[in-house]
């Protein structure tokens, strides 16, 4: 995917970087009280580099959500696929909580059925605030029945998933402390 980017996408890397550059800034400040922050996202972005939205959202929508699906599959965390696939056998309850658009994401990983739930920045119903807020944490629980203080939240970020579990009232693990079998 980063030699396909670099040969045929190259003039969309500043494009990218600036929008994950805003996501950390919305992250840090907050989105306004907008109801979508990758919405805003977008916006900032755009008016950050001086393009057009709608140019923003088509190299968005392309190098991190469209061409990235077709070689998803292949890397994805088979340990941590597997660990939720047996959670559920079990008779677990299981949502994925995201700061960016997941449900293309899940379909490509061939994972979208390992979810009961799935909350997601620029998806609908998705959560206002980025995390470490505990709102989209909070929204899964109660779409899942389930509360707080009984979920696990499996993160990959301290200060961000780690921080909004502790906000919501849930337990954290952070998947980099995992052995690397489960992780990968």
């Amino acid at each position: 995917m980063a030699a396909e980017l670099l040969v045929s996408g190259w003039r969309s890397i500043p494009v990218l970087r600036a929008f994950r550059n805003e996501h950390e800034r919305i992250r840090r400040n907050g989105s306004g009280g907008c109801d979508d922050p990758f919405c805003v996202q977008l916006l900032q972005t755009s008016r950050a580099i001086g393009r057009k939205v709608e140019d923003v959202e088509s190299i968005v929508d392309r190098w991190m959500f469209q061409r990235p699906g077709k070689w998803l599959h292949l890397f994805r965390r088979r340990g941590l696929l597997t660990a939720i696939s047996r959670f559920r056998a079990l008779g677990g309850r299981s949502a994925l909580v995201s700061d960016y658009p997941a449900t293309a994401k899940l379909r490509a990983l061939r994972a979208a059925s390992l979810f009961d739930v799935v909350v997601a920045c620029g998806e609908p119903d998705g959560p206002r605030r980025l995390k470490p807020h505990a709102d989209g944490l909070l929204l899964a629980a109660q779409k899942l029945g389930i509360e707080p203080a009984a979920c696990l939240v499996l993160g990959d970020r301290e200060d961000a998933d780690g921080e909004a579990a502790r906000r919501a009232g849930m337990g954290f693990q952070n998947i980099h402390s995992w052995p690397r079998a489960l992780r990968w």
